[in-house]
């Protein structure tokens, strides 16, 4: 066990893959983790079971998508309880009962062409606008693109285009949006969150980041924004501090109020290697789900899954 943080943003973490998972199981890794307003934690991943719901603790309460999914990456819980998966395989959006039933589902089977703006082309995230239901899709591997549906998916607008500007993006990759309207993309390629109104129109940037890759918000009136960032540095400096990986938590303007981690990528207690996907429950613990299969595990020698679920434990 070790401390990360400092004051009221202490977090305690063991470093080992959280989730009291069967040995005959396997996340090969975890992609995505939301938490729905009963602190139940799903975790969106590539192994035996897509989605396992989980307790706090790390119990097992249920498991679905057996077969539902080509390539899992983003999940999100609706206002209404609701569970939206994101696969940028077959480029679908599509909507669940927290039981695992199909209610929706947007686009699918064939991409739209690359950087076309069209929806879809490997498509990363959903928010869900709490004010309306409003659909938010962050369009980003081979698009540079945000779609706006309504609740019953019908497409209202889309914006962005790929570049370093403001309202341009390299990997639009992360999405949530806030009381107020406002939306924030984890622009992963560009190092920085740029902050949108509901209707695309630029507000602002934060800089000084990592790459950014996840993205949430915590409750309360003045919630914190939590980001789980991707090294940042070169291979050959990869003994570098403070590149990343690592999960900040900042206030709603930008300001850094905790970074948690120092080290690059790594199996100790306290690194991580890549932060794709971020959650926090009712207490203020971070659950963080890495890729780290994909951009570490299957390239070491010999080959091997690392871990890809975190918790971070509130202490402060």
């Amino acid at each position: 066990m070790v401390e990360l943080g400092s004051g009221s943003y202490t977090y305690e973490t063991t470093g080992e893959n959280w989730g009291n998972i069967p040995e005959d199981w396997t996340y090969k890794e975890a992609t995505s983790v939301a938490v729905d307003e009963n602190d139940k934690v799903y975790v969106f991943n590539r192994g035996t079971h897509p989605m396992i719901v989980f307790n706090t603790d790390g119990d097992i309460l249920d498991t679905w998508g057996d077969g539902e999914f080509t390539n899992p990456h983003g999940v999100t819980i609706g206002p209404d309880d609701s569970v939206w998966c994101v696969d940028n395989g077959d480029h679908t959006v599509k909507k669940f009962s927290k039981k695992g039933e199909k209610l929706l589902q947007l686009q699918g089977g064939e991409p739209a062409p690359a950087m076309s703006g069209d929806p879809f082309n490997a498509p990363c995230q959903v928010a869900i606008d709490p004010n309306n239901s409003n659909i938010f899709v962050a369009d980003g591997y081979s698009n540079a693109r945000v779609h706006k549906y309504d609740p019953t998916g019908r497409l209202l607008t889309s914006w962005g285009e790929s570049g370093t500007d403001s309202g341009q993006f390299n990997i639009v990759h992360n999405i949530i949006i806030d009381k107020e309207g406002l939306v924030y993309i984890a622009d992963r390629e560009n190092q920085r969150v740029q902050v949108f109104d509901n209707d695309g129109n630029f507000i602002s940037q934060w800089n000084d980041m990592s790459r950014v890759a996840a993205i949430t918000m915590g409750s309360g009136d003045d919630p914190d924004v939590y980001l789980g960032e991707y090294f940042c540095g070169i291979r050959s400096n990869e003994t570098g501090t403070n590149l990343g990986p690592r999960v900040s938590v900042m206030d709603r303007k930008g300001n850094v109020r905790a970074r948690l981690g120092t080290q690059s990528f790594g199996d100790e207690p306290g690194r991580f290697y890549s932060p794709h996907g971020i959650a926090v429950d009712s207490k203020g613990n971070i659950y963080v789900a890495e890729v780290s299969w994909s951009d570490y595990g299957s390239q070491m020698d010999p080959p091997r899954e690392p871990r890809s679920m975190q918790q971070l434990v509130r202490k402060g």
